[in-house]
Protein backbone atom coordinates (compact mmCIF):
# COMPACT_ATOMS: atom_id res chain seq x y z
CA UNK A 1 0.00 0.00 0.00
CA UNK A 2 0.97 3.59 -0.86
CA UNK A 3 2.43 5.97 1.90
CA UNK A 4 0.29 8.99 1.82
CA UNK A 5 1.64 12.10 2.51
CA UNK A 6 -0.79 15.13 3.41
CA UNK A 7 0.63 18.59 3.04
CA UNK A 8 -1.77 20.55 5.10
CA UNK A 9 -1.96 23.86 6.56
CA UNK A 10 -4.69 26.60 8.40
CA UNK A 11 -3.27 29.38 5.90
CA UNK A 12 -2.87 29.74 2.56
CA UNK A 13 0.43 31.74 1.06
CA UNK A 14 2.50 29.41 2.49
CA UNK A 15 4.17 27.22 -0.16
CA UNK A 16 2.18 24.37 0.25
CA UNK A 17 0.52 23.94 -3.30
CA UNK A 18 4.14 24.45 -4.15
CA UNK A 19 5.85 21.85 -2.09
CA UNK A 20 3.13 19.17 -2.75
CA UNK A 21 3.60 19.70 -6.60
CA UNK A 22 7.73 19.24 -6.02
CA UNK A 23 7.63 16.37 -3.90
CA UNK A 24 4.79 14.44 -5.59
CA UNK A 25 6.99 14.68 -8.51
CA UNK A 26 10.39 14.29 -6.81
CA UNK A 27 8.55 10.86 -5.15
CA UNK A 28 6.86 9.66 -8.11
CA UNK A 29 3.81 9.57 -6.21
CA UNK A 30 0.15 10.32 -7.37
CA UNK A 31 -0.97 14.12 -6.71
CA UNK A 32 -4.55 14.35 -5.27
CA UNK A 33 -5.93 18.06 -5.76
CA UNK A 34 -8.33 18.87 -3.12
CA UNK A 35 -8.72 22.28 -4.13
CA UNK A 36 -11.48 24.09 -5.04
CA UNK A 37 -8.90 27.85 -6.14
CA UNK A 38 -7.99 28.22 -9.45
CA UNK A 39 -4.78 28.81 -8.05
CA UNK A 40 -3.93 25.38 -6.86
CA UNK A 41 -1.53 22.16 -8.19
CA UNK A 42 -4.28 21.35 -11.00
CA UNK A 43 -3.94 25.04 -12.56
CA UNK A 44 -0.21 24.77 -12.10
CA UNK A 45 -0.52 21.51 -13.96
CA UNK A 46 -1.87 22.80 -16.58
CA UNK A 47 -6.07 21.25 -16.72
CA UNK A 48 -8.75 23.20 -16.65
CA UNK A 49 -11.59 22.32 -14.93
CA UNK A 50 -14.17 24.84 -16.23
CA UNK A 51 -13.64 23.32 -19.80
CA UNK A 52 -14.22 19.39 -19.14
CA UNK A 53 -17.75 18.22 -18.59
CA UNK A 54 -16.36 15.33 -15.89
CA UNK A 55 -14.78 16.20 -12.34
CA UNK A 56 -12.57 13.19 -12.00
CA UNK A 57 -12.51 12.93 -8.33
CA UNK A 58 -16.03 13.73 -7.80
CA UNK A 59 -17.25 11.03 -10.29
CA UNK A 60 -14.58 8.61 -8.74
CA UNK A 61 -16.09 8.98 -5.70
CA UNK A 62 -19.85 8.92 -6.54
CA UNK A 63 -19.66 5.71 -8.80
CA UNK A 64 -17.08 3.94 -6.57
CA UNK A 65 -14.66 3.72 -8.96
CA UNK A 66 -10.78 4.50 -8.76
CA UNK A 67 -9.61 7.61 -10.85
CA UNK A 68 -7.03 7.04 -13.29
CA UNK A 69 -4.52 10.03 -13.03
CA UNK A 70 -3.67 12.07 -15.71
CA UNK A 71 -0.46 11.65 -17.22
CA UNK A 72 2.10 14.70 -18.62
CA UNK A 73 5.61 15.29 -19.27
CA UNK A 74 7.91 16.53 -16.16
CA UNK A 75 5.03 16.67 -14.22
CA UNK A 76 3.55 14.56 -11.33
CA UNK A 77 0.35 12.20 -11.90
CA UNK A 78 -2.45 14.32 -11.21
CA UNK A 79 -6.05 13.64 -9.93
CA UNK A 80 -7.60 17.05 -10.32
CA UNK A 81 -9.43 19.51 -8.58
CA UNK A 82 -12.14 21.50 -9.12
CA UNK A 83 -14.40 24.05 -8.63
CA UNK A 84 -17.73 21.83 -7.14
CA UNK A 85 -15.15 20.10 -3.91
CA UNK A 86 -16.30 24.01 -2.52
CA UNK A 87 -19.99 22.55 -2.08
CA UNK A 88 -20.30 18.91 -3.29
CA UNK A 89 -16.91 17.93 -1.36
CA UNK A 90 -17.20 14.22 0.22
CA UNK A 91 -17.51 14.12 3.86
CA UNK A 92 -14.93 13.22 6.24
CA UNK A 93 -15.43 9.49 5.98
CA UNK A 94 -15.90 8.91 2.67
CA UNK A 95 -12.81 11.22 1.45
CA UNK A 96 -10.82 8.83 3.68
CA UNK A 97 -12.08 5.82 2.88
CA UNK A 98 -11.53 6.48 -0.91
CA UNK A 99 -8.09 7.12 -0.29
CA UNK A 100 -7.04 4.31 1.41
CA UNK A 101 -8.85 2.36 -1.38
CA UNK A 102 -7.23 4.80 -4.30
CA UNK A 103 -3.80 3.99 -2.70
CA UNK A 104 -4.32 0.37 -2.63
CA UNK A 105 -4.83 0.21 -6.36
CA UNK A 106 -2.42 2.93 -8.16
CA UNK A 107 0.88 1.04 -8.56
CA UNK A 108 2.86 3.76 -6.61
CA UNK A 109 4.72 3.76 -3.46
CA UNK A 110 3.93 7.41 -2.43
CA UNK A 111 0.36 9.83 -2.78
CA UNK A 112 0.70 13.67 -1.68
CA UNK A 113 -2.94 15.07 -1.32
CA UNK A 114 -2.65 18.72 -1.30
CA UNK A 115 -5.88 20.18 0.66
CA UNK A 116 -7.28 23.63 0.53
CA UNK A 117 -6.29 26.14 3.37
CA UNK A 118 -7.43 25.90 6.46
CA UNK A 119 -10.43 23.20 8.75
CA UNK A 120 -12.68 20.79 5.87
CA UNK A 121 -14.46 17.52 6.66
CA UNK A 122 -13.05 16.22 3.19
CA UNK A 123 -9.29 17.77 4.62
CA UNK A 124 -9.70 15.90 7.85
CA UNK A 125 -10.33 12.60 5.87
CA UNK A 126 -7.26 13.02 4.51
CA UNK A 127 -5.42 13.98 7.72
CA UNK A 128 -7.05 11.19 9.21
CA UNK A 129 -5.24 8.43 6.64
CA UNK A 130 -1.78 10.21 6.62
CA UNK A 131 1.43 8.66 7.04
CA UNK A 132 3.07 11.92 7.30
CA UNK A 133 1.34 15.36 7.46
CA UNK A 134 2.92 18.10 6.25
CA UNK A 135 2.72 21.46 7.24
CA UNK A 136 4.68 24.19 5.08
CA UNK A 137 5.40 27.16 7.72
CA UNK A 138 7.40 30.55 6.77
CA UNK A 139 9.29 31.74 9.46
CA UNK A 140 7.00 34.81 9.89
CA UNK A 141 4.28 35.69 12.90
CA UNK A 142 1.31 34.84 11.04
CA UNK A 143 2.27 31.73 9.52
CA UNK A 144 3.56 30.25 12.80
CA UNK A 145 0.30 31.81 14.64
CA UNK A 146 -1.32 28.98 12.25
CA UNK A 147 1.06 26.49 12.61
CA UNK A 148 0.63 26.60 16.66
CA UNK A 149 -2.75 26.11 16.31
CA UNK A 150 -2.39 23.29 14.17
CA UNK A 151 0.18 21.41 16.39
CA UNK A 152 -1.93 22.02 19.19
CA UNK A 153 -5.17 19.97 17.33
CA UNK A 154 -2.70 17.80 15.44
CA UNK A 155 0.24 16.96 18.17
CA UNK A 156 -0.73 13.14 18.03
CA UNK A 157 -0.51 12.98 14.25
CA UNK A 158 1.99 12.28 12.39
CA UNK A 159 2.98 15.52 11.83
CA UNK A 160 6.07 17.59 10.11
CA UNK A 161 6.91 21.19 10.32
CA UNK A 162 8.57 22.02 6.90
CA UNK A 163 10.25 25.41 7.35
CA UNK A 164 9.30 27.31 3.96
CA UNK A 165 10.60 30.29 1.92
CA UNK A 166 13.40 30.54 4.67
CA UNK A 167 15.72 33.70 4.04
CA UNK A 168 19.49 33.39 4.32
CA UNK A 169 19.74 34.14 7.55
CA UNK A 170 16.56 33.00 9.32
CA UNK A 171 15.24 35.22 12.05
CA UNK A 172 16.58 33.83 15.09
CA UNK A 173 13.58 34.63 17.45
CA UNK A 174 11.22 32.67 14.83
CA UNK A 175 13.22 29.91 14.92
CA UNK A 176 13.37 29.70 19.01
CA UNK A 177 9.37 30.43 18.75
CA UNK A 178 8.96 27.04 16.61
CA UNK A 179 11.20 25.23 18.70
CA UNK A 180 8.95 25.97 21.61
CA UNK A 181 5.84 25.13 19.86
CA UNK A 182 7.22 21.31 19.23
CA UNK A 183 9.07 21.13 22.55
CA UNK A 184 7.41 18.34 24.47
CA UNK A 185 5.48 17.09 21.42
CA UNK A 186 6.44 13.82 19.04
CA UNK A 187 6.15 16.88 16.26
CA UNK A 188 9.12 16.70 14.18
CA UNK A 189 10.95 19.64 12.00
CA UNK A 190 12.16 18.47 8.21
CA UNK A 191 14.67 20.11 6.11
CA UNK A 192 14.46 23.99 5.75
CA UNK A 193 13.28 25.02 2.43
CA UNK A 194 14.45 28.45 1.23
CA UNK A 195 12.93 31.85 -0.04
CA UNK A 196 13.18 31.89 -3.77
CA UNK A 197 11.48 34.75 -5.54
CA UNK A 198 11.65 32.94 -9.08
CA UNK A 199 9.21 30.18 -7.90
CA UNK A 200 6.26 32.31 -7.99
CA UNK A 201 6.73 33.86 -11.37
CA UNK A 202 7.78 30.82 -12.84
CA UNK A 203 5.53 30.20 -15.71
CA UNK A 204 6.59 26.72 -16.62
CA UNK A 205 4.52 24.12 -15.82
CA UNK A 206 6.96 21.18 -15.51
CA UNK A 207 8.53 20.67 -11.67
CA UNK A 208 11.41 22.59 -10.91
CA UNK A 209 13.38 19.22 -9.90
CA UNK A 210 12.70 17.41 -13.64
CA UNK A 211 14.95 20.03 -14.68
CA UNK A 212 18.62 19.07 -15.55
CA UNK A 213 20.17 21.28 -13.68
CA UNK A 214 17.10 23.88 -12.42
CA UNK A 215 18.04 27.54 -13.23
CA UNK A 216 20.72 28.93 -11.57
CA UNK A 217 17.98 30.71 -8.56
CA UNK A 218 15.98 27.70 -8.66
CA UNK A 219 19.01 25.65 -7.43
CA UNK A 220 18.68 25.90 -3.52
CA UNK A 221 15.43 25.33 -3.49
CA UNK A 222 15.31 21.87 -5.71
CA UNK A 223 18.29 20.39 -3.31
CA UNK A 224 15.61 21.12 -0.73
CA UNK A 225 13.35 19.40 -2.24
CA UNK A 226 15.23 16.55 -3.01
CA UNK A 227 16.47 16.53 0.72
CA UNK A 228 12.71 16.67 2.03
CA UNK A 229 11.76 13.84 0.41
CA UNK A 230 14.57 12.03 1.23
CA UNK A 231 13.52 13.42 4.83
CA UNK A 232 10.02 11.85 4.21
CA UNK A 233 11.11 8.39 3.18
CA UNK A 234 13.11 8.25 6.14
CA UNK A 235 10.68 9.20 8.22
CA UNK A 236 7.68 6.52 7.07
CA UNK A 237 10.21 3.57 8.05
Amino acid sequence: MANIIVCHSRKGGVGKTTEAYELAYELDAVLVDLEHDGGGATRKWGYRPQDRVKVPLLDAIRSGRVPKPMKGFKKPLLVPGHPDLYDQAPSEEVMAEALVRWAEEWDTEWVVVDTHPGSSPHGHGALSVANVVLAPTPLRTLDLDATEQLIDELADYPLVISPSMVPPVPPARAVERLTRMIEGTPVQVGPPIPAASHVGTRTKRIAITAEEPPAKPLRAFAAAITDTAKYLREYVQ
